[in-house]
């Protein structure tokens, strides 16, 4: 009971505020407020779906390339004789996955911004860092150690008597990783490029310190709009794409358990 209170007051309430606001609709020249959806028509048209469309694609674009990252480094991890090494990275991977936001931000915009140490040494132009792939870049500083951290114990479940069945009833390296390994790894591969694409997609204080509108993104639309930056009739727009993104979350969510679950069976 007490931790369904928890949750009632710490989601519940604010989801129905969500909710209720995103569905009220005001009339700018009656002053009245009625429900309806138009508030979520609004929200998926432009230029509010572009800004949909934006974090979608680099939210994508970090999850693949962090999950094809994290996948080798963690297999170099488990593969490696030193297990000082594989501790080291599995803890700096727990404190990297975690380091987001203005320090983050602030850390390359000090390397790599206009007169960061980097561009400066190599005489790199300016605005390297502030547009679409920049903004990829950074996020991948966090996504590549979260995939490690998911991926290395499914890495681990592949068992080295399967790779010896393997090898003695005459396969390859690729036959095996073909027809065991990947078919193995498939759920908690697929899992962890779920997990962060649901990690891009909701970010927001990193993306606010390095591009502000540069990179349209839906969550730093939603922080103009909750600071009175729309149109007048357009009050509650905000609301209407967090629940835009909520229900994205919800997909993503949707995805992943089961995958979890599944892949859970090889920890065992």
């Amino acid at each position: 009971m007490p931790l369904l209170t928890v949750v009632a007051v710490a989601f519940g309430i604010p989801v129905l505020t969500l909710l209720a606001g995103a569905f009220t609709v005001e009339d700018p020249a009656t002053g009245t407020s009625t429900f309806g959806t138009a508030n979520l028509s609004r929200s998926l048209q432009d230029p509010y779906l572009g800004t949909i469309s934006s974090s979608v694609r680099l939210s994508a674009v970090v999850a693949v390339a962090g999950a094809v990252a994290g996948t080798i480094l963690a297999q170099a991890v488990i593969t490696s004789r030193f297990r000082a090494l594989r501790e080291t990275v599995l803890t700096f991977s727990g404190v990297l996955a975690n380091f987001g936001g203005v320090p983050l931000a602030f850390v390359w915009i000090a390397t790599l911004g206009n007169s960061g140490v980097v561009t400066t040494m190599l005489g790199l132009g300016s605005g390297v860092l502030y547009n679409f792939w920049g903004l990829a870049l950074v996020y991948l500083y966090f996504s590549v150690p979260l995939m490690v951290l998911v991926v290395t114990p499914a890495l681990d479940g592949l068992r080295p008597q399967w790779r010896e069945a393997a090898y003695n009833s005459g396969a390859t390296t690729w036959q095996f990783w073909r027809h065991v390994g990947v078919p193995v790894l498939a759920p908690a591969l697929l899992g962890g490029v779920v997990l962060l694409f649901g990690g891009a997609f909701a970010a927001y204080a990193t993306a606010a310190a390095m591009v502000g509108s540069t990179v349209p993104l839906v969550t730093l639309q939603i922080a103009d709009a909750l600071t009175g930056d729309v149109l007048v009739g357009y009050e509650n727009i905000a609301l209407a794409l967090s629940l835009d993104m909520i229900v994205v979350a919800l997909l993503v969510m949707a995805v992943y358990l089961p995958l979890q679950r599944r892949s859970s069976r090889w920890l065992r």
